[in-house]
């Protein structure tokens, strides 16, 4: 019979010295393949003593394995290095320039907050972030949202494990309101501020998605009151759709954290079966809008009985489908490319009041 140990060897530096895949699969079928060199020891095994045969066969069995564990060990390290290799193959270069031909396009999204914020931004307001994950306090409590109000329920609002330092429960941030909350009790008066940013609810159908991006308004200072807040209003209605004379109506409202509360409609026309913006027989909901309720002033510090604000609330997918005429909200996160490329905008489409917000 062969020498066992010098099998061994051989063996495993055979699988060992295999530079790829292919190379390591005849090494296997040499070794242990029907017509291996292993396989053919063990059918010698028959013709021998008894005694002679039990221990060939230990021996014999002990190299099978190790040779086992010698190919998959290897298999391992080559299957790495076949990835580095083709993940070095694929790479790209993101400082060259783009194809001909295959020019990138700005989301309606991205494309929607830079014009709301152009427009603020002339009004004199700064934009303000905060965290996606809140606490109770900060997203209802502060928010003079009652503990039973339908907001809190679990079928309208995403839960998370852990308290936060409240000890309330942590929620993805169902608006973004927290963010007013936080500047409210890290920044003296007078304040004016705009909030971008994803939200998140339990509702998904064509107006309306489990996240989604909203705007929201802050100002607080003594002097403000109810006609401030429709003027800002009315002139961003009027800017971000390009249209001078759009009639905006105030319709009175409730909301937890504004007294009084206002939602804001725009003019529309429905003739002959297509909608348009502007003067015309009927009206659209867009945002909702008021003062700040002073028991939200006192939660953050501020004396309500100095300063009082405003505050406003609109989802960007909303008068993003409006101003561009995008019928199903859910294709704003379906990655296609198609969608992208006939709604989405040039790199230097910057929206600014100067140069325009309709390119």
């Amino acid at each position: 019979m062969e020498d066992i140990d010098v099998l061994r060897s051989e063996l495993i530096a055979t699988v060992n010295g295999a530079a790829d895949l292919k190379a390591l699969e005849e090494a296997r079928i040499t070794a242990l393949g029907k017509k291996g060199r292993i396989t053919q020891l063990m059918k010698g095994l028959g013709a021998m003593e008894p005694e002679a045969r039990k221990a060939a066969g230990a021996r014999l069995n002990a190299v099978k394995d190790a040779v086992a564990e010698a190919i998959e060990a290897r298999k391992g390290d080559l299957a790495g290095a076949a990835i580095d290799a083709r993940l070095m193959g694929e790479r790209v270069d993101v400082t060259l320039p783009v194809r001909p031909g295959q020019d990138g396009r700005i989301h309606p999204i991205s494309q929607t907050i830079d014009e709301v914020v152009a427009i603020f931004g002339e009004m004199g307001f700064v934009v303000a972030e905060g965290p996606d994950i809140e606490d109770d306090w900060h997203n209802f409590t502060a928010l003079n949202i009652p503990p039973e109000h339908p907001a809190r329920q679990e079928h309208d609002t995403f839960y998370l494990p852990g308290v936060g330092a409240d000890g309330g429960r942590m929620v993805l941030r169902t608006h973004t309101s927290p963010v007013q909350i936080r500047t409210m009790k890290g920044t003296q008066p007078p304040i004016r501020i705009i909030c971008p940013g994803r939200t998140y609810r339990c509702d998904s159908d064509a107006t309306h998605s489990p996240m989604f991006h909203q705007v929201e308004g802050l100002v607080v200072d003594e002097a403000t009151h109810m006609g401030h807040l429709k003027g800002c209003l009315i002139e961003f209605c009027r800017a971000y759709f390009g249209v001078d004379d759009l009639p905006v109506r105030f319709r009175p409202s409730y909301f937890p954290f504004t007294e009084p509360s206002a939602e804001v409609d725009i003019g529309c026309t429905r003739e002959g079966g297509q909608f348009r913006i502007g003067r015309g027989d009927d009206w659209l909901e867009i945002l909702g809008c008021g003062m700040v309720n002073a028991v939200v002033l006192e939660n953050c510090g501020i004396d309500s009985s100095r300063y009082q604000g405003f505050a406003f609330g609109m989802g960007l997918e909303r008068i993003a489908m409006l101003k561009y005429g995008i019928p199903d909200l859910r294709t704003f996160f379906e990655s296609d490319l198609r969608w992208l490329r006939h709604y989405g905008f040039a790199a230097l489409d910057v929206p600014s009041l100067v140069g325009g917000l309709n390119p």
